[in-house]
């Protein structure tokens, strides 16, 4: 294969960091998906990035499609693919985007899943508060309840990122967006808890010092994967089935706001959405959150 195949990739990886200032967790999957259409070049004896035509782009769809991929993963692969040939043309390294009139097809619209109230109470009675771990685990559910930020965002926040007079926290979203998010009592009252005793007493564990919040069992910081855990074992010690999912917090944060009256702008800006059709799909899951409590609570529903 022409050398120059490779090259251009570098090329666009770099542009996505430089100007684009794409997280690295993004680049890695256009990285990925990139590369697997590299592989399909080789597969079709194609040696050079322009002599990709519509018929191979057409060809490479039935492919991903034969591989019973889902419709939102072979989107993201079209999408990242007509991304890198815009680039491209742009650069003046190819002549045409073979991937212009390719077909994205829709994702399938699933409405998130989230947490009713008493759920929530659930989910809460099972924090014991006794030791320094469950004063942690409470104040990172009541956390992320009451802000509806990312697990990934949560597990980066630090103790300068707090502010327990304003109850705020700055919190660094992706594409390095940052954003100020209220929290209320009930998350104040835990946290104050947790920095008092229990994460004192983490600390103690460890010779060198650490700033951030949340922190493990010896007293280094608490990765997502720790916090995906941790809202499993809490699941598993309350009355609730089933399993939680990372998101699912942030799905209750926002249908609990939309289903007591906040407007769609400001969850939108909570929650550190780009496009406002990001937020309205919780519309959707705000009405069946209506529908469902009136049928519970309505003598004649």
């Amino acid at each position: 294969m022409d050398p120059n195949v490779n090259n251009s990739l570098t090329l666009f990886i770099e542009y996505l960091q430089i100007e684009k200032n794409y997280s690295q967790y993004t680049i890695e999957h256009y990285h990925h998906d990139i590369s697997e259409f590299f592989m399909f070049m080789t597969e079709q004896s194609i040696s050079s990035i322009d002599d990709v035509k519509y018929l191979d782009v057409r060809i490479y769809l039935t492919k991903l499609y034969d591989e019973k991929l889902a419709r939102k993963t072979v989107a993201r692969k079209i999408s990242c693919l007509r991304s890198f040939f815009k680039f491209l043309v742009r650069e003046r390294l190819v002549q045409d985007n073979p991937f212009a009139l390719a077909f994205i097809p829709k994702a399938e619209k699933k409405l998130p899943e989230f947490f009713y109230e008493e759920e929530m109470d659930a989910l809460f009675h099972a924090c014991e508060t006794e030791t320094s771990l469950g004063q942690r685990n409470k104040a990172l559910l009541e956390l992320l309840y009451a802000t509806g930020m990312r697990v990934s965002e949560c597990s980066q926040i630090r103790m300068k990122d707090l502010d327990m007079y304003l109850s705020t926290v700055l919190v660094h979203g992706k594409g390095n967006k940052q954003r100020y998010i209220p929290f209320g009592s009930f998350a104040h009252d835990a946290l104050q808890n947790y920095i008092d005793n229990g994460r004192k007493s983490l600390l103690s564990k460890r010779d060198t010092p650490n700033d951030y919040l949340f922190l493990n069992f010896r007293g280094g910081q608490l990765t997502s994967r720790g916090i995906r855990l941790i809202l499993d074992k809490l699941i598993e010690q309350s009355t609730l089935t089933g399993k939680i999912h990372p998101h699912m917090l942030r799905h209750t944060f926002a249908t609990h706001l939309l289903a007591n009256g906040a407007d769609m702008r400001t969850v939108q800006e909570l929650l550190g959405h780009a496009f406002l059709s990001s937020t309205q799909v919780y519309t959707h899951v705000s009405n069946e959150y209506l529908r469902k409590t009136y049928n519970t609570h309505h003598p004649r529903a």
